[in-house]
C-alpha cells in the first residue's frame, strides 16, 4: 500500500473521529450518543488497518476484530439501558439515566 494512500486513510480516520467526538459532546439523545461512539470506534479501526497495511503486519487487523466484538457488546448493553429508561420516561435525554438508580 502506498504511503499517500495510508495518509489519506489516516486523514479520513481523524475526520470521522472528530465528528464522532463533537457529536458525543454536543448531543443529549442517548441513541445519537451511542451512534457517535460507534463512529469513533470505526475511525480507530480504519487507522489500525491503515497502519497494519503500511507496515505489512496483520496485528492491526487482529486488533480490529477485537474492537468490533467489544463494540457489539457495547451496543447491546447501551441499547438495553436506553430501552429500560425509555419505558419509564418517554422523551428522555442522557441526563435521565439517573432514573436507573432505583
Amino acid at each position: 500500500m502506498g504511503s499517500d494512500l495510508s495518509v489519506a486513510y489516516l486523514m479520513l480516520s481523524a475526520i470521522l473521529f472528530a465528528i464522532g467526538a463533537v457529536g458525543l459532546l454536543i448531543r443529549r439523545n442517548p441513541l445519537v450518543m451511542i451512534m457517535c461512539l460507534e463512529l469513533m470506534l470505526n475511525a480507530v479501526n480504519i487507522s489500525f488497518v491503515a497502519f497494519a497495511s503500511a507496515l505489512d503486519d496483520i496485528a492491526g487487523q487482529v486488533i480490529v476484530l477485537f474492537v468490533l466484538v467489544i463494540a457489539a457488546a457495547e451496543v447491546v448493553v447501551g441499547l438495553g439501558l436506553v430501552v429500560a429508561v425509555a419505558r419509564r420516561r418517554p422523551g428522555f435525554t442522557a441526563d435521565d439515566v439517573k432514573v436507573l438508580r432505583g
